[in-house]
């Protein structure tokens, strides 16, 4: 069979483009591979090791607010605090495997209605959230978020999900971690948290550029009451929370 120049070149062409695509899913599929693994690489890394650093903390340092923090063990951490947290950012903390669905049902049902939707974020959410992403809200980042929270709940326990939380939480403009935040706004270490001291470091957590835990507003105060009351009911043994 005779070939004349046109249909040559015009096979090389289309190989050349076969090629070309293949390439280009081999490196989408690499980077899609890479998005998906990449986290939880991390996260076995993070199981044991302190994470340096955050995105949001970067974030907030290109801001000018710096970046004041220490790393604390949750065994120096204040078992009040501890249970303050759970109290006020997730009483079913013990309990779910990183979604609470009921919260999420009824915040479904506020938007269908046209309120205001109730927060669904639990503790293990917040820790995906602050260790990887980024403070915007999004699908996407929603997504992400779901995402990173099933791998966490899947390879920490629960009281290494409440130790790096009780670390990256950001506690006001520049300070993060309960070390930081209880020496800035009461003069002692985190273990030395009392529960009223407790439950006003956990109240401002929703805003706590706004908030100040040791010179804490009426509503602040009147918060830290309700969930001082709450604070008993977290389930808390010899191990710590979630026993």
């Amino acid at each position: 069979m005779m070939w004349n120049h046109d249909g040559r070149e015009g096979v090389i062409a289309s190989k050349k483009k076969r090629g070309l695509g293949r390439r280009i899913v081999r490196l989408l599929a690499g980077i899609v591979l890479a998005v998906l693994l990449v986290p939880v690489a991390l996260i076995l890394v993070y199981r044991v090791v302190p994470p340096p650093v955050t995105p949001l903390m970067l974030i907030r340092s290109a801001d000018g607010y710096g970046i004041r923090k220490q790393w604390t063990g949750l065994d120096r951490i204040s078992p009040a605090l501890q249970r303050a947290v759970i109290a006020s950012e997730d009483a079913k903390f013990c309990e779910h495997n990183g979604f609470d669905w009921a919260s999420l049902e009824d915040s479904v049902d506020d938007l269908e209605e046209g309120k205001r939707a109730r927060g669904a974020s639990t503790i293990s959410m917040q820790t995906a959230k602050n260790l990887f992403l980024w403070p915007a809200r999004s699908f996407v980042r929603k997504g992400a978020e779901a995402y990173i929270t099933m791998w966490l709940e899947l390879l920490w326990p629960k009281q290494r999900i409440l130790e790096v939380y009780l670390n990256i939480i950001e506690w006001g403009k520049g300070i993060y971690g309960a070390q930081t935040a209880a020496e800035t706004y009461f003069g002692i270490p985190a273990a030395g948290l009392n529960s009223r001291q407790a439950a006003l470091m956990a109240v401002a957590l929703p805003t706590p550029r706004k908030s100040n835990p040791g010179r804490p507003s009426s509503y602040l105060s009147s918060r830290a009451g309700v969930i001082q009351g709450r604070m008993g009911s977290v389930p808390f043994g010899r191990s710590g929370v979630c026993p």
